[in-house]
């Protein structure tokens, strides 16, 4: 059983930046793709960024491109999701998502696509 642990959230004013980590315990890190989804106050959960097993390929939805980057640590076993000029906008939980994956550059985008989920680190973005 694959356990994500979420942290680095918090508050930060509008254009500020804030890195999330994501620690995966209880299975083998190099094999899963992950992603970083978000959801906010009365709003489906949508992907925000992924990447796939090795890194070899990342996907960023459109209102986050340019500004958050994800990156993958496979001996740390973590994921990060780096947010740099925050907007209101971004506020919302931020979830950590594994699968296994046999694919070294396929990304996957969809919750239900995702096996294993993190309880979810809270990110407000004050104007």
């Amino acid at each position: 059983q694959v356990q994500l642990i979420e942290s680095g959230g918090g508050l930060v004013q509008a254009g500020g930046s804030l890195r999330l980590s994501c620690a995966a315990s209880g299975g083998t890190f190099s094999v899963y793709a992950m992603g970083w989804f978000r959801q906010a106050p009365g709003k489906e959960r949508e992907s925000v960024a992924a990447i796939s097993r090795r890194g070899l390929s990342t996907y960023y939805a459109d209102s986050v491109k340019g500004r958050f980057t994800i990156s993958r640590d496979d001996a740390k076993n973590t994921v990060y999701l780096q947010m740099n000029l925050l907007k209101p906008e971004d506020t919302a939980v931020y979830y950590c998502a594994a699968r296994s994956s046999g694919y070294a550059s396929i990304v996957y985008t969809r919750t239900v696509e995702y096996t294993y989920w993190g309880q979810g680190t809270q990110v407000t973005v004050s104007s």
